[in-house]
């Protein structure tokens, strides 16, 4: 008896050790992993539909991949492009021609007279930094290509394995699961809803918000759209004004310009397209996929960024989403059965 209680806890000792051994093996890839899954959740209908053409399950999965690489990969690599460029031509020109902005002299002024004295502000030296860091950071993406390549190419091939073999492992965690099995699957149900709710709703309306400011911008003149359209996709990510972040300057830029048509242009075309896309798609495309307040997901998503870098998109709202379930199942069974 002695025997096998030794035998039992050495077994679990090997298991945690190796477990943790196993983690930092992955470590490094777990980005592409999350990405990975991810995509596979969204993209899972797709697969479905090219499975009941009755296809073999490598050849839907393959398919998918190739759906995904030219519906969103291509666009995205050539956007990416026109905005590593249109990012160096900005900084280039904001640091050679920010002093001989007038209006910017006035609001220095506006601010200073406000200010305690000691305090001063200098807007020149704001707007050189951020456009310096906003270069610095769209540069090194995209110049770090191999990274990149080899990163994407990680992506691509684990999109095919979860998409080929991931019902067969839900059913193999499931069975491995100490927790009940309506437990686990209401936790993979939660995660999988909440995963379409982040891509499919507030990462595709940011998406399609930055695009279509980048177009408003292009229309009416502003220089670089498809920079501040990637700075508008950004934005909006924060609830109701995050776009105003992007229109709001572009307009008073047109106004001080002497652009008073194209800034009341850009006013009407943020206010009725870009400002209203959120509130018509996201109770069509978000619904109740995550049942999380917006100031709880911002938060969870700057949380995620700081802590995690971009992936932190994904991985803050999941977690907190997870936080969610688990307290449901606690609340709801757990806590019954220790009160009964």
């Amino acid at each position: 008896m002695q025997t096998k209680i030794i035998e039992r806890y050495f077994f679990f000792v090997l298991l945690f050790a190796t477990f943790v051994f196993s983690l930092f093996i992955f470590r490094p890839f777990w980005i592409v992993l999350v990405l990975g899954i991810s995509f596979s959740i969204v993209l899972y209908p797709v697969y479905e539909w090219f499975n009941k053409r009755k296809l073999p399950s490598w050849l839907s999965a393959f398919f998918t991949v190739l759906f995904f690489i030219i519906i969103i990969g291509v666009p995205l690599f050539g956007m990416g492009i026109l905005v590593f460029n249109q990012s160096q031509n900005a900084y280039q020109v904001i640091i050679n021609n920010v002093h001989s902005l007038s209006f910017i002299d006035s609001i220095n002024s506006s601010i200073n007279k406000i200010l305690p004295e000691g305090i001063s502000f200098d807007l020149y030296e704001k707007i050189s930094n951020f456009t310096s860091f906003v270069s610095n950071n769209i540069a090194s993406i995209f110049t770090s290509t191999l990274s990149a390549i080899f990163s994407l190419v990680l992506t691509l091939l684990s999109m095919f394995y979860f998409l080929k073999d991931g019902a067969r492992w839900k059913r193999a965690l499931v069975i491995l699961s100490p927790l009940s099995d309506t437990d686990d699957e209401k936790i993979i149900s939660k995660l999988s809803r909440a995963v379409n709710g982040i891509i499919k709703g507030y990462l595709f309306i940011a998406l399609l918000q930055g695009m279509l400011m980048g177009v408003g911008l292009a229309i009416f003149g502003v220089p670089n759209p498809a920079l501040w359209g990637l700075v508008t996709m950004i934005t909006a990510l924060v609830p109701s004004f995050g776009t105003a972040i992007v229109s709001v300057p572009s307009i008073i830029f047109l106004f001080v310009t002497g652009n008073t048509f194209e800034a009341i242009g850009l006013l009407a075309w943020a206010v009725a397209i870009v400002g209203t896309i959120d509130n018509l798609l996201s109770p069509v495309i978000v619904s109740n996929r995550i049942n999380l307040p917006p100031l709880v997901i911002l938060f969870s998503v700057l949380g995620g960024i700081s802590l995690f870098g971009p992936v932190g998109i994904l991985v803050g709202p999941l977690t907190i989403s997870l936080l969610y379930t688990l307290i449901s199942i606690y609340r709801n069974e757990f806590k019954q059965n220790m009160i009964s």
